[in-house]
């Protein structure tokens, strides 16, 4: 289970004394157990993907450079136990097949919508995942 395998590596971080990643992931460990219930893969996963936002939410506010270098070391940690995601450019590639329709599209909200269902009727559930920011970013190259 997900939620052990952050457990362990918390430990080892312990053992090797890497301050940084020891606390992001007792963090992580923190929020799943707020939830007091046995967590699944699927709850760690999200609770993961929401503090990968906060961190890059936090990274683009912060200006201090031990600040940042700690941020980004957060980032490596966390997207370590996340399931592979699609970068913008294959998302792009995936939506080949909509592009007129995206093109089309009054505004960029129906574009990213017309992006995103296409999306999750094309990919299995199990599958690679994408991130809403990335989708914006293969919409925004594809409607230029």
């Amino acid at each position: 289970m997900l939620a052990d395998d952050i457990k362990k590596q918390m430990f080892a971080a312990m053992k090797a004394k890497k301050t940084v990643e020891k606390e992001i992931l007792k963090v992580a460990l923190g929020e799943l157990t707020a939830r007091g219930e046995e967590v699944d893969d699927d709850a760690c996963i999200a609770v993961l993907k929401k503090l990968v936002k906060s961190n890059l939410e936090t990274l683009e506010a912060a200006t201090d450079g031990e600040q940042q270098a700690n941020l980004k070391e957060e980032l490596v940690v966390l997207r370590a136990f996340l399931p592979a995601s699609l970068s913008p450019e294959k998302i792009a590639e995936l939506l080949a097949p909509v592009a007129e329709a995206i093109k089309a599209a009054s505004n960029d909200g129906q574009a990213i919508g017309t992006a995103m269902k296409h999306l999750k009727s094309t990919l299995d559930k199990d599958g690679p995942s994408f991130e809403g920011r990335d989708v914006k970013q293969a919409v925004a190259s594809l409607r230029s």
